[in-house]
């Protein structure tokens, strides 16, 4: 598959999101249409047990840049998001959290660098302070997550203030080469993928972008910190062996 008609892929992974996906595509769709986007938009549902697939084919009907990709069974974000860059068409992709964390209208920051020559465009929450965070997260979530993100750079040697940040723009053919190579399915996927981007020698720029706090996030810092601190530990191993840097 390759990228030809259409200009932005939005990738947006879900699990159990009947209650927050109307929204998120009100907002997505709003924003295309406003700025005339060649779209499409591909939710990802990742085993949700709710109604999150029948409410995307339901607005199917009536938006037909919409697209649902169905996981085969709850395999967690990384492999949500890989499912769906791999799939994408877009000369630009970009995926997001489902619940906007990164309202839809930063996309343009990404767009813009991408536009620029640059190959990959990251958002993040600490690149500006705390005054890019409309809701701030509460005291012990900056804590871990400032920990986190310091272990990562130290262990992963990556030149980032946030690896985390759900929000990250690639050309069609960056995503192809990191995708693909693309091996932790949960939480800890982003370390690799940023990983991946700078041993193929792409161009990344790292943009403060406006971010609020959900509580309803799912995530936990200290089970699935735990985890993630394993995946790094597999991604240094990856590395060592050479996966990264064999041809696809």
């Amino acid at each position: 598959m390759t990228a030809q008609n259409t200009d932005y892929s939005f990738v947006i992974p879900a699990y159990n999101e009947s209650a927050r996906l109307p929204a998120t595509l009100d907002a997505v769709f709003e924003c295309i249409h406003r700025h005339n986007w060649n779209a499409e938009v591909i939710v990802v549902n990742d085993g949700s047990t709710d109604s999150t697939a029948a409410l995307v084919r339901e607005r199917m009907k009536s938006e037909p840049a919409l697209q649902l990709l169905e996981n085969p069974g709850n395999r967690g974000k990384g492999y949500s998001v890989r499912h769906g860059m791999l799939a994408a068409t877009g000369k630009i992709l970009l995926f997001t959290d489902s619940d906007l964390s990164s309202p839809i209208g930063e996309a343009t920051k990404l767009f813009d660098a991408i536009r620029s020559g640059y190959d990959v465009a990251i958002g993040s929450r600490w690149l500006g302070g705390r005054s890019s965070q409309t809701q701030p997260q509460p005291i012990y979530r900056q804590f871990f997550g400032r920990c986190f993100n310091l272990t990562t750079r130290l262990i992963m040697r990556l030149p980032f203030a946030d690896t985390q940040c759900g929000f990250k723009a690639f050309t069609y053919t960056a995503a192809q080469q990191i995708f693909s190579r693309q091996t932790i399915e949960r939480w800890g996927f982003d370390p690799e993928i940023m990983f991946i981007a700078i041993k193929r020698g792409y161009k990344v720029k790292e943009l403060t972008v406006s971010w609020a706090h959900d509580e309803r996030t799912r995530m936990s810092y200290l089970r699935d910190g735990m985890q993630m601190l394993r995946e790094l530990m597999t991604i240094r191993w990856n590395a060592i062996r050479g996966r990264y840097s064999k041809s696809k």
